[in-house]
């Protein structure tokens, strides 16, 4: 989870803005679920705490509109609270700014959502405010579990909680209350989920093993702490004595965070991977809640993972993958107290994606991932999206055994078939047949998502790609062995070809180059231009081309 340092500036200005002004304050009765809150980007951050009888929830910076001319609505869900309890509201803003809050059992703006003209249309994105890091992924009872960094209050950075969403496919989602709250230890940054089967961790009972998180609370320190579940995830309940674990004396270094948990059997014993500082550490725990340092391991920054994988699908040979927020990673041995690397430290993937994580407790035995696409959608009342879930294996190249990343199976059930090619086409061939399949006006089907499938075979040792509306959606230059720019050479570097499945959403661009030996992420041109799909480079051939429209997963 990133530190970012300049909306607690921003915070920090409004609160001086609000100081040795009276602050304004409200009581209401609870007799809806919902609050609405008027949000202005015009307004400075002030402060606005929520008192209610037996919950009091940490205070937090919220830029409320005074007067008409706000730029979108968020939300507090109230029913955490319970209806008929007294609710006093404080902010130390304009107490006509604090009139405009109103309860009702509907959101405002709500018959729109997901219906907005920016709305990634298959890639999961929060109703309101900003989403960053994916936390505590589990499947549990039937459903993939994704928690997030949310800040539920405004579409920038900040006042972080923990999102929820469930799905049982990993494409449509039901988005739920927040289910962790910044507290008297601090705003909660990222983490990760267990399934505590032997209830070892006394939560739980013999009948329902609980769920077990942990996440990191960034406050005068980052310190490290556990909640759990019995309800199969649906609620969080914070354990009594946190923090767990402290240990920024240690590092001499605030930078201690996103608490990575596991299951490593043939120790019988609990595993947390940790950032800190310099790299990642290794801890060990019998019940979750008492850990001893092991080891440590240098050259990752944040949100570490550790798992391990079959190579080439052999169950008998399997190896342990050690994983930053980047996406580099490295491959070798742990024996349940310290990793260590068989080689160097590599990367499978470019661009936008951070923080990824991947699941546990998938029954089928698939390594999924989940990454956030570090991408800003402009004008919208929600910011930040997970990009598409992708299959991690280990296969065996001619470098050595590496990650490659393609996205799920599940993903077919979105795409309907508009074009395939039968032989081989020139670029222009090419050029004529996408313009008429797709067309280039906006009701075209590129508005709103498209999957193209192509092997190109350059004659030339130059680059060669495709084109959407003026922008690269790949280009690949054997001379420079670059793809987007990015270092990457295919198994046979002779061979001049390359095969690519690319996703296009409204706002972003996924890209999976020779079955996922390489991805990448950005950001889609949001510019005028509307002069479609174009091949282009020096004689190339066009040897598989497939055209498939993606059907929206909010419909």
């Amino acid at each position: 989870m990133k530190r970012i340092l300049f909306p607690l500036l921003a915070a920090a200005i409004g609160m001086a803005a609000g100081a040795g002004a009276q602050a304004a304050e409200r009581t209401i009765r609870i007799d809806a679920r919902y609050l609405n809150i008027p949000v202005s980007h015009a307004q400075p951050r002030h402060t606005l705490g929520l008192r209610c009888e037996g919950v009091d929830d940490l205070d937090v910076q919220v830029r409320i509109a005074p007067g008409t001319g706000e730029d979108y609505w968020v939300f507090k869900d109230l029913s955490r609270y319970g209806r008929g309890k007294l609710l006093t509201l404080t902010y130390d803003g304009p107490q006509e700014a604090l009139d405009r809050l109103y309860q009702a059992d509907t959101l405002q703006g709500g018959s729109q959502m997901y219906r907005e003209a920016l709305r990634p249309q298959f890639h999961f994105t929060t109703r309101r405010g900003w989403i960053n890091d994916p936390n505590g992924l589990i499947w549990h009872e039937g459903l993939y579990h994704l928690f997030y960094q949310h800040n539920p209050y405004e579409r920038e950075w900040g006042n972080m909680h923990w999102g929820h969403a469930v799905s049982r496919d990993l494409l449509h989602w039901e988005e739920l209350d927040d289910a962790l709250f910044p507290d008297e230890t601090g705003t909660m940054f990222s983490g990760s989920a267990v399934l505590d089967r032997n209830n070892s961790s006394g939560f739980g009972s013999k009948k329902r093993a609980p769920l077990v998180l942990a996440y990191t609370a960034d406050g005068e320190n980052q310190t490290q702490c556990i909640a759990y579940s019995t309800d199969g995830g649906r609620t969080l309940q914070k354990f009594a004595r946190n923090p767990v674990i402290d240990s920024h004396a240690r590092w001499d270094s605030h930078d201690t965070r996103d608490p990575r948990l596991l299951w490593y059997a043939p120790g019988a014993h609990w595993v947390m991977v940790l950032c800190e500082r310099d790299g990642h550490s290794f801890y060990t725990s019998d019940n979750l809640k008492d850990w001893t340092f092991r080891s440590h391991i240098r050259g990752f920054w944040e949100c570490p993972d550790l798992f391990e994988l079959p190579v080439d699908g052999d169950p008998s040979n399997t190896m342990w993958v050690l994983s930053g927020a980047s996406g580099t990673y490295m491959i070798g041995d742990f024996d349940g107290f310290e990793f260590k690397p068989r080689g160097s430290k590599y990367r499978y993937s470019y661009g936008a994606m951070y923080a990824a994580q991947t699941y546990s407790e998938i029954p089928d035995g698939r390594r999924i991932q989940i990454g956030w696409g570090k991408m800003k959608i402009p004008g919208m009342p929600f910011n930040g999206l997970m990009l598409l879930p992708t299959q991690l294996t280990l296969r065996t190249t001619v470098d050595g055994v590496r990650i490659f990343s393609e996205p799920v199976r599940e993903v077919q059930s979105l795409l309907e078939r508009q074009y395939t090619a039968t032989g081989d086409l020139s670029a222009e061939e090419a050029n004529t047949i996408l313009s008429r399949v797709l067309g280039t006006d906006e009701s075209s089907c590129l508005g709103d998502g498209l999957h193209i499938h192509c092997r190109i075979a350059l004659s030339y040792a130059t680059s060669a790609g495709l084109d959407l509306d003026g922008q690269h959606l790949v280009d690949y230059d054997t001379n420079q062995n670059l793809v987007n720019g990015h270092p990457y050479s295919a198994e046979d570097p002779t061979a001049m070809e390359f095969e690519t499945d690319i996703y296009v959403d409204r706002t972003s661009v996924e890209l999976f180059v020779d079955s996922g030996a390489l991805s990448c992420s950005f950001p889609r041109s949001q510019g005028n231009r509307r002069d479609g799909l174009h091949f282009w480079g020096r004689e190339i051939t066009v040897r598989e081309l497939s055209v498939d429209r993606v059907k929206s997963i909010w419909q």
